[in-house]
């Protein structure tokens, strides 16, 4: 059973430099996530660069980090898809496999209208048993779940949370005030963290808690207690890492952080590249002060 509560990073999927799946690698980054405190793991997201993994890759991802989460916390898994068929299928796939749970992208292959965009999510929550996070990240995908669509939902008692990802966080409020608590708000988005956290959010969908697990668990933590006083250092010092996580190259920024910090794979798949040039230099630039800041704290 999922509690919508807590730290819930997007777990990057760790590849060798040939791209195939590094399967140990993954298991390790999963233990560590776990083991430094955060409530629930979320297994291939946009992160974990979903799309461009072939079905049997994406059911061994699942099936190892289930072996290494082994019940301490709750596994959900990314569901993207272009067809409703095929995302019912997934979600009943995914099912099978034991997964606790989806956070649901819209359609990647259309930009459906508020009434498509409400069916669409309607037979996610009607095609399997599973409890569903909402992803709105309009940003990205083109497709915005305001809280008029989620009106509509709301006797789908599988759609249980909603990962805010706007970038507005007057949006946060006006989701509580439109559907009470209906929906757990989820804060998509690292560097609106304390911020959604203030509104109401109970949870974090973090992609730069794989590098830092023990400081944004405590982040969070601090927030939720609303000791906010506290809290604000280490939000400085991991702030501008954490715009990392807004840019087109979340996958492959994270990724480098994560190298940099306890020497995870950096490698992704094509179409993205690895880092190299000035572009590099910047993003390492950005890791180290991070790393040095946190020593400081």
């Amino acid at each position: 059973m999922v509690s919508w509560k807590g730290v819930f990073p997007a777990v990057t999927t760790k590849l060798r430099a040939d791209e195939s799946v590094d399967l140990p690698a993954v298991q390790a980054g999963v233990d560590r996530l776990v083991t430094n405190g955060v409530s629930a793991v979320i297994v291939l997201p946009m992160l974990g660069e979903n799309a461009s993994l072939t079905d049997a890759e994406q059911d061994s991802v699942i099936a190892a980090a289930r072996e290494a989460a082994a019940g301490r916390v709750p596994v959900l898994s990314g569901l993207a898809e272009i067809s409703t068929r095929e995302a019912v299928a997934t979600a009943r796939r995914f099912e099978a496999l034991g997964v606790d749970g989806l956070m649901a992208f819209p359609s990647l292959g259309y930009r459906t209208d508020p009434r498509e965009t409400a069916a669409w999510y309607r037979a996610l929550g009607q095609g399997s048993g599973l409890p569903i996070m909402i992803y709105n990240n309009p940003i990205a995908y083109g497709v915005d779940v305001t809280p008029e669509v989620l009106k509509h939902l709301q006797d789908v008692p599988t759609i249980q949370c909603i990962k805010e990802e706007t970038g507005d966080t007057r949006r946060v409020t006006d989701m509580f005030n439109a559907l009470g608590n209906r929906y757990a708000v989820f804060c998509g988005i690292d560097d609106l963290l304390l911020e959604s956290v203030a509104l109401g959010a109970t949870g974090w969908v973090s992609g730069m808690t794989n590098a830092w697990p023990a400081e944004c668990v405590r982040l969070f933590e601090l927030a939720r207690a609303g000791r906010f006083a506290e809290a604000l250092p280490l939000y400085r010092v991991l702030t501008p890492a954490f715009h990392l996580d807004t840019d087109v190259k979340l996958v492959q920024y994270i990724k480098m952080a994560e190298h940099m910090v306890y020497g995870a794979p950096e490698w992704v798949r094509g179409p993205r590249l690895p880092l190299e040039g000035a572009e590099r230099e910047r993003v390492m630039g950005v890791i180290r002060d991070t790393i040095a800041g946190l020593a400081a704290l």
